[in-house]
């Protein structure tokens, strides 16, 4: 496959970046990637696995001369990074980012850019519990989705070209609108994460009076949990304070409906309770027929990463 950027610097170097670096190497996405991290030693096992043909100490080195840069750092550092990049971007470049929360980012970051040089924001709805440079892997992305959020009057050429980029890599593209994008995200990814670290912080409490009982006999539900609670605790720290309005919303609507489960299991109401499974149901149903899970048991356990 023929380069579709010259250089692409990537500011960061954890799971999607990582992950982005290795495809793009791979199926020859760009003649050169420069990558950078906070971290010495990230940069070093970056140098070590091969995620970047080069690897500079500063993100001010690394967007110099490169068509795309990509954002992939924690949101709440966005602004200061674009702060630190702007002057050092060349003349009509593109950048991008691979935040959870996209109008604070937008916010955040878009200040700090030069009129020529287009922002065209963007979200992988991909990713495991792992994070690091080490946690990379080149098919991360096949088959799962890539919201672009592009600003109203966004380069259609340079959208063009960042849309190929992520469907070279094997992604699913889609455009959103940032408000939008923050309220769905809300209820797919930033509440059910945020119910999991409640979920288990309430079965740490009981370890301790139940001595290892609760990892000992964990079931399925409680293992899933357990897996999402151990994604990056910074990366979810900056997801709750930049998307607070939308995922307050969805976290009201939900305790409205575990009240109400409440209530159904108070008053033995057993067809509530089956109605309402019934239907919740069909979700997990159009999941698996979106081709974005298996129905196969134990999806993910016991199977070598690809």
């Amino acid at each position: 496959m023929s380069a579709i950027y010259d250089r692409i610097a990537l500011i960061g170097l954890g799971l999607i970046a990582g992950s982005m670096g290795l495809a793009i190497r791979e199926h020859g996405l760009a003649n050169e990637v420069v990558g950078t991290a906070r971290s010495a030693e990230t940069r070093a096992v970056a140098v070590d696995l091969g995620l970047c043909d080069r690897v500079t100490e500063t993100a001010a080195e690394a967007v110099k001369g490169a068509d795309l840069v990509v954002l992939a750092v924690p949101v709440g550092v966005m602004g200061a990074v674009a702060e630190e990049i702007g002057p050092h971007l060349a003349p009509g470049a593109t950048v991008t980012d691979v935040g959870s929360v996209k109008r604070r980012v937008i916010d955040a970051v878009a200040p700090h850019l030069p009129e020529n040089v287009h922002f065209i924001p963007a979200h992988p709805l991909a990713g495991t519990e792992h994070s690091g440079p080490h946690a990379g892997f080149a098919t991360l992305f096949q088959n799962r989705w890539c919201l672009l959020v592009p600003a109203d009057g966004a380069d259609e050429a340079a959208t063009g070209r960042l849309r190929a980029l992520w469907q070279a890599m094997g992604a699913n593209v889609e455009m959103m609108e940032p408000d939008h994008h923050d309220l769905v995200l809300a209820v797919t990814s930033h509440a059910p994460h945020l119910i999991a670290y409640t979920m288990v912080g309430v079965a740490d409490d009981l370890r301790r009076v139940t001595d290892s009982e609760v990892i000992k006999y964990s079931a399925a539900g409680f293992r899933d949990f357990t897996r999402i609670a151990a994604s990056d605790p910074t990366m979810w720290r900056d997801v709750f304070l930049t998307n607070k309005e939308a995922t307050l919303e969805i976290l009201g609507r939900f305790t409205e409906e575990l009240f109400a489960l409440q209530r159904a299991i108070r008053t033995g109401d057993g067809q509530q309770l089956f109605d309402y499974f019934t239907r919740t149901r069909a979700i997990r149903r159009g999941i698996i027929e979106a081709g974005q899970d298996t129905d196969a048991p134990d999806f993910g356990r016991g199977t070598k990463r690809t």
